[in-house]
């Protein structure tokens, strides 16, 4: 009989994401996905609904959840910050 240990592939702790932002429209989470784009800081774009098929945003609907590298984290939550004031 095969021994099953429960063995777990390590993780690279540079693949774990963490939430930078939560944009309400697409146009918005694109905007904000260049700039860090820019900056040298990769970034995904998370969403519940497809935003063309249904373009709104209600009750937390239509939010894109902008998420970064945790390496990138502290970096990126700076410069979208900065942005952000100007």
């Amino acid at each position: 009989m095969e021994d099953k240990k429960d063995t777990k592939p390590a993780q690279d702790p540079e693949s774990e994401f963490k939430e930078l932002y939560k944009a309400w429209g697409s146009a918005e989470a694109e905007v904000i996905k260049s700039f860090l784009q820019s900056h040298g800081i990769s970034c995904l774009l998370k969403g519940l609904v497809v935003q063309s098929v249904h373009p709104f945003s209600m009750d937390g609907l239509g939010e894109i959840k902008i998420l970064v590298h945790e390496k990138d984290y502290d970096l990126a939550k700076k410069l979208l910050k900065s942005h952000r004031a100007e």
